[in-house]
């Protein structure tokens, strides 16, 4: 007799440079399957993605590379002073990334897919998640230590990392959502796949 299981879902996220991508690896390597947002959203706007041809009438050609990219230094000096504008670009790709999210989740469930964990940047800010997922786990780190990554791995300016910050949710609000948190403040990847595999092995894998 073939045994029914239900498939746990579980909502990922945590402010930049907290380590949360790193966390969804080992989540994976521990059965998981990840359906991540941010990948599905960078998707959409690379080369000849879906979401460019949009792109390209509302903000304008100068926002697309010669590759038929969107150029993303162009773009997040626009959003930066204009509120309004992400709000555009929003509407032009979280569409595209739910269609998307919901293709990988029904092929993940198709193959009998115990865990789906859901890489959401901005799970927190975007209201409806927490209703979608079974529980939420938040990778969790210092402010300070979030700008030092930050700014080590992009070469980003403490300013630019200070302002994509500010658009996101504040570390209060993260771990008020959180039913389960990891601290990465300065674990080794070791240690952090350690905890990663503990918090795995509740989830069943």
């Amino acid at each position: 007799m073939t045994r029914l299981f239900s498939v746990r879902r579980i909502g990922l996220t945590g402010g930049i440079g907290s380590g949360k991508s790193t966390v969804a690896g080992m989540l994976a390597d521990c059965g998981a399957i990840i359906v991540d947002a941010d990948a599905i959203s960078r998707q959409s706007t690379a080369a000849s993605g879906a979401a460019i041809p949009a792109i390209g009438q509302i903000f304008g050609e100068s926002f697309i590379t010669p590759a038929g990219a969107l150029d993303r230094d162009a773009m997040r000096q626009l959003v930066f002073s204009d509120p309004a504008a992400k709000l555009r670009l929003e509407a032009i790709i979280h569409p595209l990334v739910t269609v998307e999210t919901a293709r990988q989740v029904s092929a993940a469930e198709s193959t009998g897919a115990r865990c789906i964990v859901f890489d959401v940047p901005l799970l927190v800010e975007s209201g409806h998640w927490r209703r979608k997922v079974d529980q939420v786990l938040v990778v969790d780190c210092t402010e300070e230590r979030q700008i030092s990554r930050v700014m080590a791995r992009n070469s980003w300016t403490r300013e630019t990392v200070l302002k994509v910050m500010s658009g996101q949710a504040s570390r209060a609000e993260r771990l008020s959502a959180a039913d389960i948190c990891i601290y990465n403040e300065s674990h080794s990847l070791a240690e952090l796949a350690r905890l990663a595999r503990n918090v795995a092995a509740g989830f069943g894998l």
